[in-house]
């Protein structure tokens, strides 16, 4: 960093990210990022994984005068897109392109012309007179078409006087291709009756009788091959911000002009009030302005319990809407968001650098120039001793071709984005490449107890009835009841009334108390279930028995249901978040692998140590 770098305080930087195109390989990325350090004030990490740049840029330079500076490099470069919510045309257009299918058909083709000729030139049984010529008009398809567009990136590369890995695949092949067509025109391997069997080193003398043409197919296929696995590997990792991004609705019902109007998301602006109705997404960030309901964020949070809100709560986007309708009024939009904030703390970790990676960047910046260095020392050493110059040939290709995948140089920042974007299908956030990298120092690991050692979905428990009720038809009642509702809960508690192959009544007159319960009539029975202040205001009160089963569930860190009907409380359901069948396993071997678990949970103590006792999790 410049001295003028220096003086500029990081208040003063704008970050501008841009999409690089035309990066074959990790030297590509070392001599962007120089190119572009080289700007006053400008630092720049290029990723070759994920073909991005992030710049942190004075006001002075503007992104015309960074993508001049790409480009001057020769490539070319465009502003990326702002990270917030996918609207549906967002969505469709990203599904359609697939950059890794023309790649494919390039490397099936090439693999279907390439396996007869190293066939014909690795098994003598399978030649006959003039099979060179056969492995000619097999080989030269490949090793033009197929390699192409390694012959394009060294070719530009050359224009700019540098060298990358595609410089040292372009000149293996064609110096292999070169020799056979030497051999084959010019020397004796076009005769008829050649034979061409394995070995492991030229033998002396052979000189022009031997051709190198499945050298040249074979080395096209490979590369073509490593190249498809990693475009591959890169579409699927960045599948994760798409789905991260997908989770957010796609349009919303805007009140403006004094009536409803649907919309994109991306059309919404700070202070619009929107509607939210029962089973919808909230569209954006905000807070609620009309009426009350429970929002379901376990798609964020992992939390199966739905949040009671009412006006003045805040909401956040993607969550869902499970019960009453809302009136929110938008606060944050587009890359604002609390969920876009999510997608751009993985769109950072696969972006950055961990410092493996920035070594690998530097041994690639000068790893080229001295492979190329060391083949044409490697042939003049052994024309110079005096050796056949088609051995000299095959040590000096050798050199070349041994180098081209340069596994450090491409494997560090896929594996990095390959990690990271797992990680975000699997639910975990990883902040950064460094954070990636130090996992190998970490001794002690802490896992949430909601949706993590448990299912995060919630399931029946357990059913106490009051003195002299039969517990069937409790839960048939409460079941019937909570059929007609959509919340986790009510599901739940159908669910579990279910079982055994039950059916439930239908419900008549149902109502919905937001945040208290539920009321409807069941089988000429007028039902209550929901909280024990509902009861009350209904004129039932629990008894001991009841209250002891409430207070005990509570303490476990359950959900009890209170259930009444004819101006009664007749029982408790209970239900709650279950713990998940593989998580013993887990911890188990977890412990293995010399981590210590622990569990953190916002439920009381009891419930923690309940949940902890029973997969095996020792007290802190």
């Amino acid at each position: 960093m410049s001295a003028t770098d220096e003086r500029i305080g990081t208040a003063d930087l704008t970050e501008v990210d841009l999409v690089i195109e035309g990066m074959t390989c990790s030297s590509c990325a070392a001599r962007i990022e120089k190119r572009l350090n080289k700007l006053d004030g400008v630092t720049a990490t290029v990723n070759y994984a994920t073909e991005l740049a992030k710049i942190h840029a004075p006001d002075s330079v503007s992104t015309d005068d960074l993508v001049a500076q790409v480009e001057s490099a020769g490539y070319t470069a465009r502003p990326a897109r702002t990270m917030g919510l996918q609207s549906d045309d967002d969505a469709s257009s990203s599904d359609e392109v697939d950059e890794t299918l023309p790649l494919r058909n390039r490397l099936i083709t090439s693999a279907v012309l390439a396996v007869p000729v190293i066939l014909l030139a690795m098994v003598p049984a399978l030649q006959f007179d003039y099979w060179q010529w056969l492995s000619l008009t097999l080989a030269a398809p490949v090793v033009t078409w197929g390699a192409w567009p390694f012959h394009r990136a060294a070719w530009l590369n050359l224009r700019h006087a540098t060298a990358t890995m595609d410089t040292l695949i372009s000149v293996g092949v064609l110096a292999a291709f070169g020799w056979s067509l030497y051999a084959l025109f010019l020397g004796d391997a076009g005769e008829p009756g050649m034979r061409h069997g394995f070995m492991w080193t030229a033998e002396r003398d052979m000189g022009s009788s031997l051709v190198y043409l499945e050298v040249a197919a074979g080395v096209t296929t490979f590369i073509l091959a490593g190249r498809y696995f990693e475009a591959r590997a890169k579409r699927r990792s960045g599948a994760a911000l798409t789905a991260l991004l997908e989770l957010g609705a796609k349009d919303v019902g805007v009140l403006r002009d004094g009536g409803e109007q649907r919309i994109a998301v991306g059309e919404l602006a700070v202070g619009d009030r929107f509607v939210v109705r029962p089973g919808e997404k909230v569209a954006t960030d905000g807070v609620v302005d009309e009426g009350t309901s429970a929002i379901d964020a376990s798609l964020l949070t992992g939390e199966p319990v739905p949040v009671e809100v009412g006006p003045g709560d805040p909401v956040t986007g993607a969550t869902v809407n499970a019960g009453g309708r809302l009136v929110v009024r938008a606060t944050r939009i587009g890359s604002d968001t609390q969920l876009a904030q999510i997608a751009r703390l993985v769109q950072d970790a696969q972006s950055g650098k961990a410092p493996v990676q920035r070594l690998a960047d530097r041994i690639s910046a000068v790893f080229v120039p001295i492979v190329i260095a060391l083949a044409a020392a490697t042939l003049g050493f052994w024309l110079g001793v005096g050796e056949d110059p088609s051995a000299a040939f095959t040590a000096a290709v050798a050199v070349l071709i041994i180098a081209c995948p340069c596994a450090l140089g491409l494997a560090t920042p896929t594996a990095i984005m390959v990690g990271t974007g797992r990680g975000a299908q699997l639910g975990i956030i990883i902040k950064g490449p460094e954070v990636l990298e130090s996992t190998r120092r970490v001794d002690t690991i802490v896992l949430d107890k909601t949706g993590t050692v448990t299912t995060g979905t919630m399931a029946l428990v357990d059913v106490v009835p009051a003195r002299g009720v039969d517990r069937d038809e409790l839960l048939h009642l409460a079941g019937s009841l909570e059929d007609a509702s959509e919340h986790p809960i009510a599901e739940a508690i159908a669910d579990g009334a279910r079982i055994g192959g039950r059916q439930l009544s239908p419900v008549d007159s149902f109502a919905n108390t937001q945040g208290l319960g539920v009321t409807g009539v069941v089988d000429g029975h007028t039902v209550v279930a929901g909280r024990e202040r509902f009861l009350i205001d209904s004129s039932m009160h629990l008894d001991d028995h009841l209250r002891a089963a409430k207070d005990t569930a509570e303490a476990a860190g359950q959900t009890p249901i209170m259930v009444g009907w004819d101006g009664q409380a007749r029982g408790v359901v209970i239900v709650a978040d279950t713990i998940k069948p593989t998580s013993a396993t887990a911890i188990n071997e977890l412990r293995q692998l010399g981590l210590r678990p622990v569990l953190l949970t916002g439920d009381n103590r009891r419930a923690a140590e309940s949940v902890a006792d029973e997969v095996g999790i020792e007290p802190a």
